[in-house]
């Protein structure tokens, strides 16, 4: 049967064949509907009432803004989740954390083309997948969602991601911007000067806003006092004028609308998700002509191109059903795992260290409270709920069939040191769940008279905020109120190695956990984070070694969490500067626990920077990499440049790339440079040049220590060439 043909399924026709453009495409679709139906684009399409479900729904069904059925315009049709899509049992991939700790871009793009097939399969057309905000501190409680604390790294994987959504979706990127605490994203007023806002916290958002991305979503918090709903500096100055963005910007949820008319005209084109300030105030604000038709006109006009062209440019085929949580998608999610797991410490015990696991051994203790648990992450709105979920415990046992495996919970320290003492080696899993970090839901800064003119004043209004503010401290999730394991988590460890020396410790978690009380303890150290629905296979393989640990920090391990940035989970403002994670470690001169860039492997690499070009564009370094170990492996090439007249060097990451090779092999590999790091803005002119100072680079395993045999990063030929001074 041929479907029946609506206007909007002839304007997606018409820019596919290239016979319309989408501007004029989204102004014919205008020309045709009613002032209601254009102002229905600028909210979401459920009703108010709908509030309290909205944690049940999102796992049942896409959210719709701006469908109008008579046309055939599908509206935005959206899905969360940073780890899979959140609609049915879908697929659960490791945490956004666990995969920047890959550092393979190639990789991340094919767990997004994945996710994106999946979200499209469920019905939807718009995945707010792409979480780019910085890890300015480990103890942000959605650090899970995040791809780490660098800007180049975060960039490079953000932008991978959303190359695999757009095959099938819309890509969303978010939280824009400055979103990096979780109690109080509600209120807190972020200050910045230009320098760090435009060189640190924004540049990851526009390499993803380049890479392709259709959607941005603004954040609940203020940025130099204003919401960024009606932060017009950023969202139309900096996001449209300057970097030319076309594409549209929603609200983040419920309470990331603060004003109706004034966020339309800040740039904020949806509010999301239900029909609650815009549905109030918008249709009487046109006709009495405080906003004016143009502005909404012009938002209008972005969605509509937006969601034409990419309905004409994305894959044709309809996936189907059957890839959701598919063999193919669990084997992925296995890969990821598998890659991300960080080795930190691999002492020998005897001859040789103790991992991986000798094949001879009889013998194992599994010991812990989330060694037999699905600990997939926090429970917020990225949670994803697999049709099965492969625990550390259930992993080890389908590896080591033959081996008589002993499990103990650990709740008991005699009983965990009776059956740590019975066996040859023990897997101590320990860390984080939902309950100790993650999106905290409700929290004491909700504005419940976004729910109506009763509840914004009068007698309900205190009451009800008070109830806001007594639920936030019961709810789960939050951000972290220590870096430090729980206290029986530690006197579990202690007890466990005084019994057993051969005891392996594999830490779970979204972000930096201090080890320093009692790593100089324990011989082999690993962090497995939330590793998805296949992560007890894939920490299976790479315990047993028939994978190797493939995960680099994507953040630094500090020995002391006073050599981080004040962190205040109750502040109500806040100070965002350029000194944060290895940067301030390097400039304060504080060693790491772990730098950035950190992680074993069960081989060994030697790097060395052969020659490279760069200039205020970029450039490109060329790296020998040998394989000096007798095994097979990969290794992360890093290449960084740093101001090297400074009393201290501050380490700034240009480029990487992740690199297999055989035994005894080695290869040449070109690596990208981002020169960003390197450059300074000109608040007044936008003009990008060179920072002032004497530049040097060097290929590394990791963030480096000291810059001996670093090379100038400005060679003669390149300032000629680009007239550098």
């Amino acid at each position: 049967m041929r479907a029946e043909r609506t206007a909007y399924g002839d304007a997606v026709r018409a820019v596919r064949a290239g016979e319309l453009d989408p501007d004029d495409a989204a102004d014919r679709l205008i020309d045709r509907m009613t002032v209601r139906e254009v102002l229905g684009l600028l909210d979401g399409d459920s009703p108010r009432r709908l509030l309290p479900l909205i944690p049940v729904l999102l796992g049942r069904r896409p959210f719709v803004a701006g469908a109008v059925t008579r046309l055939g315009i599908p509206g935005i049709r959206f899905s969360d989740g940073a780890r899979g899509v959140v609609i049915g049992a879908s697929t659960a991939f490791p945490v956004t954390m666990a995969r920047a700790a890959t550092w393979d871009p190639e990789l991340e793009q094919r767990v997004g083309l994945a996710i994106g097939l999946e979200t499209r399969a469920r019905g939807a057309n718009y995945a707010a997948s792409v979480c780019v905000n910085l890890l300015r501190h480990p103890a942000w409680g959605r650090a899970q969602e995040c791809y780490g604390e660098d800007p180049v790294l975060t960039g490079r994987m953000g932008s991978a991601m959303t190359r695999g959504l757009r095959a099938n979706v819309m890509a969303c990127v978010k939280h824009f911007a400055l979103n990096s605490m979780e109690n109080e994203r509600f209120e807190v007023d972020v200050s910045v000067d230009d320098h760090a806002l435009n060189e640190v916290y924004l540049p990851h958002f526009k390499a993803v806003l380049d890479a392709g991305a259709d959607s941005v979503m603004s954040a609940y918090n203020r940025v130099r006092g204003e919401y960024m709903d009606v932060n017009g500096a950023l969202l139309t100055d900096v996001l449209r004028n300057e970097w030319g963005f076309p594409g549209f910007v929603t609200s983040d949820w419920v309470f990331g609308t603060h004003d109706a008319v004034a966020s339309l005209e800040a740039g904020m084109d949806v509010e999301m998700p239900l029909r609650l300030l815009r549905a109030r105030a918008l249709p009487s604000a046109l006709r009495s002509g405080a906003l004016s038709r143009a502005t909404v006109q012009r938002s209008a006009r972005r969605i509509l191109r937006t969601t034409v062209l990419h309905a004409a440019t994305r894959e044709m085929t309809e996936p189907s059903a059957s890839l959701v949580a598919s063999p193919a998608h669990r084997d992925l999610a296995y890969r990821v795992a598998a890659e991300s797991i960080v080795l930190l410490k691999n002492d020998a015990v005897g001859p040789a260290p103790l991992l991986p696991l000798d094949p001879g051994i009889r013998s194992l203790a599994v010991i812990g409270r989330l060694a037999a648990r699905a600990n997939l992450g926090d429970h917020g709105s990225s949670r994803v709920r697999p049709p099965s979920t492969v625990s550390p415990l259930q992993g080890l046992r389908g590896a080591l069939p033959g081996v008589r495996i002993t499990a103990d919970s650990g709740t008991d320290p005699r009983s965990a040191t009776s059956v740590a003492a019975a066996a040859e080696t023990v897997v101590l899993v320990v860390g984080l769940d939902q309950h100790d970090e993650g999106e905290s839901v409700v929290t004491g800064g909700v504005d419940v008279g976004i729910l109506g003119r009763a509840f914004g004043s009068g007698p309900l209004r205190r009451p009800l905020m008070g109830l806001a503010h007594l639920a936030s401290h019961f709810v789960r999730g939050g951000d972290r109120s220590s870096l430090d394991l729980r206290p029986s988590d530690v006197r579990l460890i202690h007890a466990v190695v005084a019994a057993n020396p051969r005891t392996i410790v594999v830490l779970i978690g979204g972000s930096a956990i201090l080890t320093t009380e009692w790593q100089d303890r324990v011989p082999a150290l690993l962090l497995a984070w939330y590793g998805g629905m296949e992560g007890g296979h894939a920490l299976a393989s790479v315990l047993t070694g028939t994978l190797e640990p493939g995960g680099r920090l994507p953040f630094v391990m500090p020995t002391d969490p006073a050599h981080l940035p004040a962190f205040d989970s109750a502040a109500k403002s806040v100070v965002y500067d350029d000194r944060w994670g290895q940067r301030l470690l390097d400039e304060e001169g504080h060693a790491a626990a772990h730098p950035f860039g950190f992680g074993l492997g069960y081989t060994t690499f030697d790097h060395l920077l052969l020659d490279h070009s760069f200039d205020e564009t970029g450039g490109t370094a060329k790296v020998l990499v040998t394989n000096t170990g007798d095994r097979a492996g990969s290794t992360v090439v890093q290449v960084y440049a740093a101001d090297v007249s400074l009393h201290r060097p501050v380490a700034q990451l240009l480029g990487f790339r992740k690199v297999p090779l055989r035994p005894g092999m080695e290869t040449t590999v070109d690596v990208a440079l981002d020169a960003v790091p390197t450059l300074q803005r000109d608040p007044e002119t936008h003009r990008w040049t060179a920072r002032p100072g004497d530049w040097a680079v060097l290929a590394a395993q990791h963030s480096p220590g000291g810059w001996e045999g670093a090379r100038p990063l400005y060679r003669a030929a390149d300032r000629d060439a680009t007239g550098t001074g």
